[in-house]
């Protein structure tokens, strides 16, 4: 016998949520991140389904960690696994599965859309990342910065690099949530376009995001530094100087120094890393400043089970 859910909703875009939806998933993984067996057996018996057709290493497992802490059972399905390999349609392969699992968590490093075929037939399925968007890092990073300053209003962030799945995320947290500001420094024609700074900024009427093509010496001060793998999701470079162009984009102890105001900034990394290109070991470890990489990965966990809990309409 299985769990009738009559509130499921898909999770795939946090410009889909409103600021309540936002905060209330970022409550209840704040909440399970402090206390995960406290949640145990919530969803017991409701059907999971685990499809990654692309490598994960963070993001299956802790999708694994939280299903199975909220008592669900769970299949995993890999490229292998899948006739979409074939040529079927995902809306196809989603009409299937709607027999058989209530929640479909997909990775895919592909258009949004084949999820949003996926959530015709699987009304919870949730983007676990595809080229747009990485919704639930975000609710991890919510969870670790939250965990380190208490509070997430007025915080003020610089991310550096090529603006990917993860910082498209970040952008709408940042927009969305109480933050003050979010300062993109990435190399000419690897940042946010025109039209999505618009948009971004249009969500609080004010601008929130400002993009730079260089790091100065002296950049405006913010709480924390944040970048991500310069290779997003390992895709092949056709240009062969490529790294070039992201020369003085890499983050160091100095770096971190230079952005830092009356405090030193913490830094964040949704790993995995390449180390010793867009950051430097010691940052990294936190060695040398204090890093919350290590926490963003534990709240994973935290983001996934909030995300399996609300796109079923359990969040009590």
């Amino acid at each position: 016998m299985t769990v009738a859910f009559p509130n499921r909703r898909p999770l795939l875009s946090l410009a889909d949520l409103s600021t309540e939806e936002i905060t209330d998933i970022g409550e209840i993984a704040f909440r399970y991140g402090q206390d995960p067996d406290s949640f145990a057996g919530r969803m017991a018996r409701t059907r999971v389904g685990l499809v990654f057709t692309a490598p994960s290493t963070r993001t299956r497992t802790s999708f694994w960690s939280a299903a199975t802490t909220l008592g669900c059972d769970v299949l995993h399905l890999g490229q292998a696994d899948l006739q979409v390999s074939t040529g079927e349609t995902w809306s196809d392969t989603g009409a299937m599965l709607a027999n058989h699992l209530d929640v479909v968590v997909a990775r895919t490093n592909g258009p949004q859309r084949d999820l949003a075929e996926l959530a015709e037939h699987v009304p919870a399925t949730i983007d676990a990342l595809t080229y747009e968007e990485h919704p639930t890092q975000a609710i991890a990073d919510l969870c670790a910065m939250r965990e380190h300053f208490g509070d997430v209003t007025g915080l003020r962030l610089a991310y550096l690099g090529e603006v990917n799945n993860t910082a498209r995320s970040l952008a709408q947290l940042v927009c969305k949530l109480p933050f003050r500001s979010l300062d993109v420094y990435t190399p000419d024609g690897s940042g946010f376009s025109a039209r999505e700074i618009e948009s971004l900024n249009a969500i609080r009427g004010e601008e929130v995001v400002r993009q730079h093509h260089r790091v100065p010496e002296t950049p405006d001060a913010v709480d924390a530094v944040y970048t991500t793998r310069w290779q997003s999701m390992s895709a092949a470079r056709h240009d062969q100087d490529w790294l070039a162009r992201f020369e003085g984009f890499d983050v160091t102890k100095d770096l971190v120094r230079r952005f830092s105001g009356s405090t030193e900034a913490v830094f964040l990394h949704d790993l995995p890393a390449v180390r010793e290109q867009e950051v430097t070991s010691d940052v990294l470890d936190g060695d040398s400043v204090t890093s919350l990489v290590q926490r963003q990965a534990h709240h994973k966990a935290s983001a996934a089970a909030a995300a399996l809990l609300w796109t079923s309409g359990v969040l009590s």
